[in-house]
């Protein structure tokens, strides 16, 4: 280890952080999640979507606008740092990591059950194998974690906009036998055929989908021209939510019966089935696996760095405050890895007791850092004008209206969260996790 010189490399160029801020919101959620939100909501499925895009698209521009005053920081939560002060950066960051602690072994698993369908070998011995493997893409280099997510993530829009092709001619009746199938949207029960109400509702479970456009913000410190790179991926997120969220669902539920997609499956292949596309299933699954590489991939890298960040500022043991020859802090990476090989034997040992508290405690985590960011832009905003000063390099829109707006509509989430049955546990599991979190940062500050 390097310890005399503990700096980060910048090896990432603007092309990777763009393509990581991409495939930080397209995932397995996308890919097979969407399945039970259209059973759930019905074509209207893609209201549910946009208001969850709204959301996460205003937060990124709040993010943004702080993140770009300081752009080398190294993670986003030390921007709460700073304007919130050290127990704030604490929580956040720790809140942070864990989330994406959590995401590398679930992944991992996901990954493994679809090599299974492949590979005649135990589930958790391919998800051992998963995790081995992209452990070692992250030690090597920034750079070639960056490459590897850019291959990753070029595959995933590459399916998604072949997807939106095929079905959009297909919609439009130019392949299907039957003309123009838009009359999908209303002829079963409606467009909203569990009313509006299921759409809002629909909105807390979705976002959850939506997260992860935040990585580009921390390996934007590790790029070139950090704050360029910062303002250039945040006025592209609208477009992506829209082109590969909105857009894929709304021809899904378009091109044949919402009724017809179960829960649990991709709805990509069902649809890729009725329009009669050749191994549709095949080509859905190789396109999952993918989208859940590429996750894993991500998560390694974001925990690795915000923890090397917390040690950096004495909330986490200082010696993982070190790089090894390459400029990675692999101490780090492999803390996240281990980490993810206990979780891995927990969801054999112990699948419904310990690994599902794991994963139900992370469930509403990022709402909570969401939120927390609002707050701190809304302070620092207020700040910046009371200095008299206005070079902002990029600005939160429509200030303070939309950021208010962005708090009240996450709250909103929260509450609908403890309204459903299947979301409250996550909600309470999480309260714990944030109980214990704010503990431990009054723990410290008392022992400083």
């Amino acid at each position: 280890m390097a310890a005399h010189d503990n700096q980060l490399q910048a090896a990432l160029k603007s092309r990777h952080v763009s393509m990581i801020a991409i495939g930080g919101i397209i995932g397995a959620g996308l890919f097979v999640g969407s399945s039970s939100s259209i059973a759930q909501v019905g074509p209207a499925v893609v209201m549910s979507y946009g208001l969850a895009g709204l959301v996460v698209l205003m937060v990124m521009r709040m993010m943004a606008e702080m993140a770009a005053l300081r752009p080398g920081l190294g993670a986003f939560t030390e921007l709460v740092r700073e304007v919130l002060g050290p127990r704030a950066g604490f929580v956040c960051g720790w809140l942070y990591w864990y989330f994406w602690v959590i995401v590398v072994p679930i992944e991992a698993i996901a990954g493994a059950k679809i090599l299974h369908i492949w590979i005649d070998a135990p589930v958790w011995a391919i998800g051992v194998a998963l995790l081995g493997a992209l452990t070692g893409v992250n030690l090597m280099s920034t750079r070639s974690y960056g490459e590897f997510e850019y291959w990753f993530s070029l595959m995933k829009v590459l399916a998604i906009v072949s997807f939106i092709a095929i079905a959009g001619v297909w919609a439009f009746g130019l392949t299907s036998p039957t003309g123009p199938t838009w009359s999908n949207l209303n002829a079963y029960g409606g467009f909203a055929p569990h009313g509006w109400g299921a759409v809002l509702a629909g909105t807390a479970s979705v976002i959850f989908a939506l997260t992860g456009a935040e990585i580009a913000t921390v390996a934007a410190a590790e790029s070139h021209e950090p704050a360029r790179t910062i303002a250039r991926i945040t006025s592209s997120v609208a477009a992506r939510i829209i082109l590969f969220y909105v857009l894929s669902l709304l021809l899904i539920v378009a091109v044949m019966p919402w009724t017809s997609i179960v829960p649990g499956t991709s709805p990509f292949a069902i649809a890729l089935g009725h329009m009669a596309i050749p191994h549709a299933e095949f080509v859905m699954n190789l396109v999952v696996l993918v989208a859940v590489l590429s996750c894993l991939n991500s998560g390694m890298y974001v925990t690795s760095r915000v923890l090397f960040v917390l040690a950096d500022k004495g909330d986490a043991p200082a010696w993982l405050v070190a790089v090894n020859r390459r400029k990675v802090p692999a101490r780090a990476i492999l803390i996240a890895s281990l980490f993810g090989y206990l979780a891995l034997a927990a969801s054999v040992i112990s699948p419904e007791l310990v690994f599902s508290f794991l994963v139900n405690a992370s469930g509403a985590l990022m709402l909570f850092i969401y939120f927390t960011v609002g707050v701190a832009q809304i302070v620092q905003r207020r700040r910046i004008e009371a200095q008299g000063r206005e070079t902002l390099p990029i600005r939160m829109w429509l200030f303070p209206y939309l950021s208010y707006a962005t708090l009240g509509a996450i709250l909103s989430i929260l509450v609908a969260m403890m309204f459903a049955p299947a979301r409250r546990v996550e909600l309470v599991s999480s309260l714990v996790t944030l109980g214990v979190a704010m503990g431990a940062a009054w723990w410290r500050n008392r022992r400083v």
